[in-house]
């Protein structure tokens, strides 16, 4: 398991204990966190799961692809620098304590 923080837009934060390989997405839905609206599902084509990752730690994280930069794009909330698609960052034990926050907004 890989501990997690997720800030909810409320400012209230959650940690979990996630599995190795779930996407970060995937741990939040489960796990009934506000504001990971993942309409479709993790198969990133709709961006609904924006997050910010920790910039102390955003080397940390596999880069995104193409097709994440793209939607990256559209989202609704400020796009930043240490923007990604939650379904496409996968828990690992090199992530272990990361802290993720989510945006007001997501759609």
């Amino acid at each position: 398991m890989v501990q997690i923080t997720f800030v909810e837009p409320s400012g209230s934060s959650t940690e979990l204990n996630v599995p190795e390989g779930w996407s970060l997405m995937q741990a939040a839905v489960t796990n009934g966190v506000d504001g990971i609206v993942a309409e479709c599902g993790g198969s990133c084509v709709c961006a609904t799961c924006h997050v910010y990752v920790d910039p102390e730690r955003l080397a940390e994280v596999l880069p995104p692809s193409e097709d994440e930069i793209e939607l990256l794009d559209g989202v609704k909330a400020e796009r930043r620098p240490n923007s990604r698609l939650s379904c496409q960052i996968k828990a690992t034990p090199e992530l272990a304590g990361l802290t993720i926050t989510i945006p007001e907004c997501q759609t």
